[in-house]
């Protein structure tokens, strides 16, 4: 039976996954964004790049059937089903510590770069670098013209996406800490999500 893993709100888990194997990722809250990285389990210098995948699909944002592609351009993971209607940001930056100081905050706010690297490293794994990451859930509206914008919400809850992996993968994901932003919702409310391995 596989297991439902939690991630904590204003954190982050990773986990190993074997190619061929599915990750459910479940908006449990259905206003909750998770970040999510992947790497490749056997060089962690090729990871999911939202760049390269962009160029692969040729959208915005993914939709069943679409195969997100690493920066070597190798198919890591494939989306196979979506519950939640949203399309699912490629083009925001994970939070940080810079980007909370440039919202005024003074002194630490949780991020979702530093939930990267705290749940690769209780994995034993260390990168040097922090890739752009795929935010699921993550209501960003955009404009012909190009104008983007912080979108609220759209996700109804217990809504879910799975994804089938290429390759022997380490996966990362990260319930946005985001509370000064719409991006969780007006109420700066953040809250669990879940993930299974299956």
């Amino acid at each position: 039976m596989a297991e439902l893993v939690t991630i904590p709100a204003r954190s982050g888990k990773a986990a190993r996954v074997s190619a061929g194997q599915r990750i459910k990722v479940i908006n449990s809250s259905g206003t909750q964004v998770v970040d999510a990285w992947a790497f490749n389990a056997l060089d962690l210098t090729e990871w999911m790049s939202m760049e390269a995948s962009r160029a692969a699909f040729m959208k915005l944002a993914a939709t069943v059937g679409d195969t997100f592609v690493t920066n070597q351009r190798r198919p890591i993971m494939t989306l196979v089903e979506d519950t939640s209607g949203c399309a699912h940001d490629t083009l925001m930056a994970p939070c940080d510590r810079w980007r909370y100081g440039l919202l005024g905050v003074e002194g630490y706010h949780d991020n979702c770069r530093d939930n990267l690297h705290a749940a690769l490293a209780n994995l034993g794994v260390v990168i040097r670098a922090t890739p752009p990451s795929l935010n699921l859930f993550m209501n960003i509206p955009w404009t012909a013209d190009g104008r983007l914008a912080w979108g609220e919400p759209a996700a109804s809850p217990g809504s879910y996406v799975v994804f089938r992996a290429e390759m022997d993968l380490v996966v990362a994901l990260s319930a946005c800490p985001q509370d000064i932003l719409p991006i969780n919702g007006r109420s700066g409310r953040t809250t669990d999500a879940h993930f299974i391995v299956q």
